[in-house]
């Protein structure tokens, strides 16, 4: 009687055992690595708006603060967008001829806002308050990269709880004074760790062991 598994089933079974993990880890790293790649997060990718708004220009060469146009960044848990009225503060002065600003000067006549599209978005089930941040001192760019170096807003980080978690578990590393919350490319004058510890304490921010807790983000 012939037998049932060749003489090579052996070899081939235990291939299979060393083969089939390796596959795993391989299909699992893959997805980690999709997940976090720009097609996924959006992370740099430009996002088309009705109006070109070139953000170096506005924040680095005319040295406009981000509370400028989104004002209610400190006072509010969402970042307002500006409305036509803050834009044509400056541009019922300035280009009044650029054909880049027609959609702001018809906004400004029809009285009709402008249909912004938004670049960052959370989760529902997730709860961010803008005001709490700022107030406790963690910088613009933090979150939202060097703005002054953008030609068009994209988005800068992922906004994964992982990147949210890194900063709650260590506050010390991101805080900064509060005058100096929206300068770009803030350098601390000093060792971060020992100035952002005792601004936690200025600040009476919670420690990290309350910051991790669920209901902070998910109410």
């Amino acid at each position: 009687m012939r037998p049932l598994f060749s003489p090579r089933s052996n070899t081939i079974a235990r291939a299979s055992l060393i083969a089939l993990p390796l596959l795993l880890i391989l299909v699992v790293g893959g997805l980690v690595i999709y997940g976090e790649s720009s097609a996924v997060t959006n992370v740099g990718v430009a996002v088309p708006q009705p109006v070109a708004y070139p953000h170096n220009l506005h924040v680095a060469v005319l040295g406009l603060d981000c509370r400028y146009c989104h004002d209610s960044v400190d006072k509010s848990s969402f970042a307002d967008i500006p409305s036509t009225e803050t834009c044509m503060t400056c541009h019922s002065q300035i280009a009044l001829t650029n054909p880049a600003l027609a959609p702001v000067r018809v906004s400004w006549q029809n009285g009709t806002p402008i249909q912004w599209t938004r670049v960052n978005q959370l989760p529902d089930f997730v709860y961010f308050d803008h005001e709490i941040h700022v107030d406790k001192g963690v910088g613009c760019e933090t979150c939202h990269g060097r703005v002054d170096q953008m030609t068009t807003d994209v988005k800068a980080n992922s906004f994964y709880m992982s990147f949210c978690l890194d900063c709650h578990r260590n506050p010390a590393k991101y805080l900064r004074p509060l005058d100096k919350v929206t300068t770009m490319g803030y350098k601390p004058a000093g060792d971060q760790l020992v100035i952002g510890a005792q601004l936690m304490k200025e600040y009476n921010i919670l420690p990290p062991s309350q910051l991790i807790n669920c209901s902070i983000c998910h109410r």
